[in-house]
């Protein structure tokens, strides 16, 4: 299943994919969003949605797409989980995951503008592969119980300002990561029934049509289902909750690429979630 949310910013509707092939289904009939309370009851009750047949089929042509969950509570961001990117970024991989966190609204949708704040020289890319959390995740018991917490997976883009990450930080990485629109994310948010192995995805970037990135959710040191159930030992995992699964090599930061400036357009890819294509602007 593939759900999306379209429309103006902050009255976006949902849709559900036609799975048989192109076109849309209007939810509204469901739910008013694809938001935490609507995850967590599909979550228990995946019978929730009705036969298509019954839902009115409806039309996005020309449409924004908007990120594909609605107010997230928590956006929790995973550093230098693939060996590679922790080596080009100076570091040694880490012996247990890196938590940051972003403001939450710093989501938009996967071909919203990015705005590179004022004044910045460092503004970076990376493609990540999104958890978003189903189900309440507490105190997880083992790492096997972890996915059944899932609603889904996305594409996103976990926009970094490099000067404010790393010089101006304070010791923690969020200065760097919540500036407004640095976290496209979708464009649809995809049930794990699509989903087998969130551990053979292919993720790829690129900026201005050149290639970027180019590597496998299977070389994250930390898989999807580890990230969800260490940090269930340390906080509570909401419905809704986005969890960036961290980057591969090939950012900025590497010093292999110059940082984005205005009128670039970056584009990201994960195999079999979807496609955003996100242009730089300056912050007004």
């Amino acid at each position: 299943m593939r759900l999306m949310r379209v429309g103006e910013a902050g009255r976006e509707r949902p849709v559900l994919v036609a799975p048989d092939g192109p076109g849309y289904y209007d939810l509204r009939p469901v739910t008013d969003d694809i938001d935490g309370a609507f995850l967590a009851a599909l979550s228990e009750d995946p019978g929730l949605l009705p036969e298509l047949s019954l839902l009115p089929r409806t039309e996005i042509a020309g449409e924004r797409v908007g990120p594909p969950v609605a107010r997230p509570s928590a956006v929790v961001c995973v550093g230098q989980n693939y060996a590679a990117h922790a080596v080009e970024s100076g570091a040694e991989p880490p012996k247990q995951p890196i938590i940051f966190y972003k403001s939450p609204n710093t989501v938009v949708g996967p071909s919203d503008d990015v705005l590179i704040p004022r004044g910045s020289l460092r503004t970076d890319w990376e493609v990540e592969l999104a958890v978003v959390i189903g189900r309440r995740a507490r105190y997880l018991g083992s790492v096997d119980e972890a996915l059944a917490h899932v609603a889904g997976y996305t594409v996103s883009n976990d926009v970094s300002e490099r000067a404010y990450q790393l010089d101006d930080s304070g010791g923690q990485w969020s200065k760097g990561k919540s500036c407004e629109t640095f976290n496209p994310l979708g464009p649809a948010l995809v049930t794990p029934d699509e989903v087998p192995d969130p551990q053979r995805l292919r993720l790829r970037s690129w900026v201005n049509g050149e290639p970027r990135q180019d590597s496998t959710t299977g070389d994250m040191i930390f898989s999807a289902a580890v990230l969800v159930h260490h940090l269930s030992q340390y906080l509570v995992l909401e419905p809704g909750d986005i969890i960036n699964t961290g980057t591969p090599e090939g950012v900025a930061l590497s010093g292999r690429f110059p940082y984005l400036a205005p009128g670039d357009v970056v584009e990201l890819e994960i195999e079999g979630l979807g496609r955003q294509r996100s242009v730089l602007r300056p912050a007004p």
